[in-house]
C-alpha cells in the first residue's frame, strides 16, 4: 500500500534529486517550447559502502508535450529504475517542515554525436538514457534527439566531461504523464546507482543557460557514515550555506530504508543540508565531498583545477624531454672523449 504524505510536502517535494556519492545533483532543463517548466527540486546525496544511490523525480507544470534534462555524473551506472516514493519529501519535513525550500531550478546543455549509449530505460512517462562521450559527442546526441541547448552549453558540458564522459539524459512526456493521470506537480523518482570512491555534487550546472542577474535556489542533502569534509565549504558567501549538520534520526534513516529501492540506508549516518542561493555567474565550481570527513576533498571534483590526467600527461611529458635532454647530453659526452681519444693515436702514426 502506497505511503502518503501531506499534499503541501508532496507539492514541494516533487521534482527532488536524491544522490548517494558524487552527486547526480542536477540536471539541465530543455523546454522545447517553453510550455513545461520543471518545477524546483531538492537534491539528497547519500553515500555507503562505497556506492553512490541517485534518486530524482522529474515535476512538470503547465502545458504538455516533452522537456528533457541532460546531468553529469561521476561514473557509469550499474543499475536505474524507479525510485522511492517519499524519500525527498521525508528529507525535507526532517529539516524544514513548516516550509520546505525545494531547489534546483535547473537548466541542461549536451555535447556529441559520437555519444556512446549505455543504458536505456522506460520508467514511466520518463524515457533514460546513459551516454558516454566527450562534450561535443553529447552536444551532438541532445540536438539531434530534440534537445535546445543554450549558448553555455559546450563550456559546461567540456567543464564535467574532462572530469567524467558520463551523462545521464532523460526525456519527460508531459502528455503521456497526464495520459496515465499523473497530476500536475506529480513526479516520477528515478533511482541510479553508481559505485565511486567519494561523492560529488554537480553545482555549476545549475546556472546553465541563465542571465547574469538571474539566481540559483536549491537544497543539496548528504547523507554520509561520517561527518563530511566539504570543497568549497559553504561559508554563505559563496553562493552556499550549511544550513543543518547532525547525526541523522533514527526515525528519519528506518522512514528512507522503508521506502523502495532504499533499503541500502545504514543504521547510523550523517546528515548535512547545503542551501545554495547565488547569482548564476557565482556558481563556477561543483562540491566535492570527502564522505570519511579525515581526508581533503578533491579539488578536482570541485571544479577548482585540472584533472589529474591532465596534469600527469604533462608532467610525463615534461619527464621524456628531460630524459631526452639527459640522454643527449650524455651521448654528447661520449663523442666528446672518443675524439680525444683518437687525436693521440692520429698524431702517433703520422
Amino acid at each position: 500500500m502506497r505511503r502518503r504524505l501531506p499534499a503541501a510536502l508532496l507539492g514541494a517535494g516533487m521534482a527532488l534529486l536524491l544522490v548517494a556519492g558524487p552527486s547526480l545533483a542536477c540536471g539541465g532543463l530543455i523546454g522545447p517550447n517553453g510550455a513545461v517548466n520543471l518545477l524546483r527540486t531538492t537534491t539528497f546525496a547519500g553515500y555507503h559502502d562505497g556506492v553512490e544511490h541517485y534518486v530524482t523525480a522529474f515535476s512538470f507544470q503547465g502545458g504538455g508535450g516533452a522537456f528533457g534534462s541532460i546531468t553529469p555524473l561521476p561514473g557509469v551506472p550499474s543499475t536505474v529504475e524507479k525510485g522511492g516514493d517519499w524519500t525527498l519529501q521525508r528529507l525535507i519535513r526532517e529539516t524544514d517542515p513548516p516550509t520546505p525550500r525545494a531547489a534546483f531550478d535547473v537548466l541542461s546543455a549536451a555535447s556529441a554525436g559520437g555519444a556512446e549509449v549505455l543504458m536505456q530505460v522506460q520508467i514511466d512517462a520518463l524515457d533514460v538514457t546513459v551516454l558516454k562521450g566527450g562534450a561535443a559527442d553529447v552536444g551532438q546526441w541532445a540536438a539531434k534527439n530534440g534537445f535546445r541547448l543554450p549558448p553555455d552549453a559546450p563550456e559546461v558540458l567540456d567543464f564535467y566531461a574532462k572530469r567524467s564522459p558520463i551523462f545521464l539524459a532523460a526525456v519527460f512526456d508531459a502528455d503521456a504523464a497526464k495520459a496515465r493521470g499523473q497530476a500536475i506537480g506529480d513526479g516520477t523518482p528515478v533511482h541510479i546507482t553508481i559505485p565511486t570512491p567519494n561523492p560529488w555534487v554537480p553545482i555549476r550546472i545549475l546556472a546553465l543557460g541563465k542571465a547574469a542577474d538571474a539566481r540559483v535556489d536549491a537544497n543539496v542533502y548528504l547523507l554520509t557514515d561520517h561527518q563530511p569534509a566539504l570543497l568549497p565549504t559553504p561559508t554563505g558567501s559563496n553562493g552556499m550555506s550549511l544550513d543543518h549538520s547532525a547525526i541523522a534520526s533514527q526515525g528519519l534513516l528506518d522512514d528512507l530504508r522503508s521506502d523502495r529501492g532504499m533499503s541500502w540506508v545504514p543504521k547510523d549516518g550523517w546528515l548535512t543540508k547545503i542551501a545554495v542561493d547565488a547569482e548564476a555567474p557565482q556558481l563556477s565550481y561543483d562540491l566535492a565531498i570527502d564522505a570519511s570527513g579525515q581526508g581533503v576533498p578533491s579539488w578536482v571534483q570541485a571544479g577548482l583545477t585540472v584533472p589529474v590526467q591532465v596534469q600527469l600527461v604533462d608532467q610525463t611529458t615534461a619527464i621524456r624531454a628531460l630524459l631526452a635532454a639527459i640522454l643527449a647530453i650524455g651521448v654528447l659526452i661520449v663523442v666528446l672523449q672518443l675524439g680525444r681519444l683518437a687525436a693521440p693515436r692520429a698524431a702517433t702514426q703520422v
